[in-house]
């Protein structure tokens, strides 16, 4: 009766909102194709939810201006993370190089050279998202506006700003890499 008496008594907690669908993102030591894809999923869902209540982001929030700077940088930073996700997922399938003795397993490394290109293009998608937030957080209003409890979403933005990070760029290379690889795999011939 004890049990049934304290289990009862254990209140839900209803995921809903942005912020508490980023809480449930993570990074393993070790991260597995299947954590990649958790990942991917809680931070997809994150990017479709609403905002929560301004008082509720973990920070005090003093003014609209400040919100929307902070909703332009959360939805930049949401698609940041997706991109690294997509990277990370697509490098368990990436094919690095072909050689002579692959012949014999080329189906099986062509399959997954597609499952990495579809990450890596995936991930091309996700960086158009990330530019266009970080433009609307670039903005000539928010010029001497920083959220300062969020520097590190700052210097995301920063950095993007200045060209420092790229993504579109080392994921166009990748594509290119993969596609010279997957021709090369294509044009073996197993007859030994």
């Amino acid at each position: 009766m004890l049990i049934f008496l304290t289990l009862s008594q254990a209140s839900a907690y209803m995921v809903k909102y942005k912020e508490d669908f980023y809480k449930l993102y993570h990074v393993h030591y070790q991260q597995y194709p299947d954590d990649c894809i958790e990942n991917i999923y809680w931070l997809e869902k994150a990017a479709q939810a609403d905002f929560c209540n301004p008082q509720f982001t973990g920070f005090k929030i003093t003014d609209e201006k400040q919100w929307e700077k902070y909703r332009y940088l959360f939805q930049m930073h949401i698609n940041l993370k997706l991109i690294e996700q997509h990277l990370r997922l697509g490098r368990t399938y990436d094919k690095k190089e072909a050689h002579f003795y692959d012949a014999p397993f080329k189906d099986q490394y062509l399959n997954n050279i597609e499952k990495a290109l579809t990450c890596y293009k995936a991930g091309l998608y996700y960086w158009q998202e990330a530019k266009l937030w970080c433009e609307k957080a670039n903005e000539s209003k928010f010029n001497f506006l920083f959220v300062q409890e969020r520097q590190n979403w700052e210097d995301e933005r920063e950095r993007i700003k200045t060209g420092e990070l790229n993504y579109e760029k080392m994921l166009k290379r990748e594509i290119t890499r993969l596609e010279k690889v997957k021709s090369e795999l294509e044009a073996m011939d197993y007859t030994y």
